[in-house]
């Protein structure tokens, strides 16, 4: 274990805020993550509170924090006895996610390359149930393996158990702090499974590859390019990717924004219709007609090309600028068409 304090953790998320933990802690296993939680350090080394991050990429640090940071570096990569045509894989928390997405691509397995390029680590994309372009993380999970910080002991909970919704799991909720996920297995498959009817990555990918049928790495390389153009680079503007949730409104709330879009000439409301019958409306839309897009407040700003994210502009925002523009645009947002966004970026 690697032990650290009074850190600078502007490296340490992707937003780049230039905020200090009391102490950081990397380990490298999960039975130095037991030995850690089990033998009485926290009322002698650890300064208190614990926070667990992956790449720290869908988090902004609010100021300093004043406990300890806990990094997991278990980067195995272990294949698993196939079931039918699963293939079976047992990927450490620590994993880059888009390293394992790109591994898979080039080995010619279906699954997660339509979240290629999510910024972040194998273990928080299974916290978080990260998504895009039609496809959820949640599908390819069979199993999230966790240290049990109240029982001190290792435990396996299935997918199934663990409440994965929209940007949403019970690691969040409910089982915040007592879970620490250590690894995930992943059931991926070589039978031809493309998801192409979101967005424009059939267009993109036809117009690249021609009519098909494409490769894993065909489809990867065409989100790849996609989020490229629509997202920025964190190593270059910092970001936590994604800062709000998409709204799902009743369909009277819909109607509302409808009509408000014919009155003011915005032209007609991408929207989706979901199962239980709530409606879908893209949170990037409504920040946009805000007339948001491109903005700046200070050192923080709205990407130009995707409104949904939030960036440092200049390298040097802080909290509070990052926390203003949000709250702006929030009200901004509930007072043209009546609908209150909701960050899918952690507050620490």
């Amino acid at each position: 274990m690697k032990l650290s304090y009074n850190v600078d953790l502007k490296s340490r998320n992707t937003f780049g805020m230039a905020v200090r933990a009391a102490a950081f802690l990397e380990y490298d296993s999960v039975q130095e993550l037991a030995d850690l939680l089990s033998d009485g350090r926290f009322a002698g080394e650890l300064p208190l509170p614990l926070l667990h991050i992956g790449g720290g990429s869908n988090l902004l640090f609010t100021g300093d924090f004043p406990g300890t940071v806990l990094h997991s570096r278990i980067r195995l990569m272990t294949p698993l006895p196939a079931e039918g045509e699963n293939f079976r894989i047992r990927v450490g928390a620590g994993v880059v996610w888009d390293e394992f997405c790109a591994w898979a691509a080039s080995e010619g397995f279906w699954g997660p390359e339509n979240l290629s390029l999510i910024p972040g680590e194998a273990g928080a994309a299974a916290v978080q149930n990260i998504g895009a372009y039609g496809r959820e993380v949640c599908e390819l999970i069979e199993t999230v393996e966790c240290y049990d910080v109240l029982r001190h002991r290792p435990v396996s909970l299935p997918a199934a158990e663990c409440g994965y919704g929209y940007r949403d799991s019970r690691f969040k909720n409910e089982w915040k702090g007592r879970y620490i996920v250590t690894a995930v297995v992943f059931r991926l498959s070589r039978s031809y499974r493309p998801v192409l009817d979101y967005g424009h990555v059939g267009q993109a990918l036809e117009a690249a590859c021609g009519s098909g049928p494409y490769t894993p790495q065909q489809v990867r390389d065409t989100v790849i390019a996609i989020r490229k153009n629509k997202l920025p680079d964190p190593a270059e503007t910092g970001s936590a990717g994604s800062f709000f949730r998409n709204p799902f409104v009743l369909p009277e709330q819909y109607a509302r924004v409808e009509r408000i879009a014919a009155q003011e000439g915005l032209g007609p409301v991408p929207h989706f219709l979901m199962d239980d019958g709530t409606v879908k409306i893209p949170a990037a839309w409504l920040i946009d007609k805000c007339g948001w897009k491109g903005q700046r407040r200070g050192n923080a700003g709205v990407w130009p090309v995707q409104p949904l994210v939030l960036v440092n502009a200049t390298g040097t925002a802080t909290p509070d600028e990052i926390l203003a523009l949000e709250e702006a645009v929030i009200a901004s947002v509930r007072t043209r068409f009546g609908i209150v966004l909701r960050p899918e970026v952690e507050h620490i």
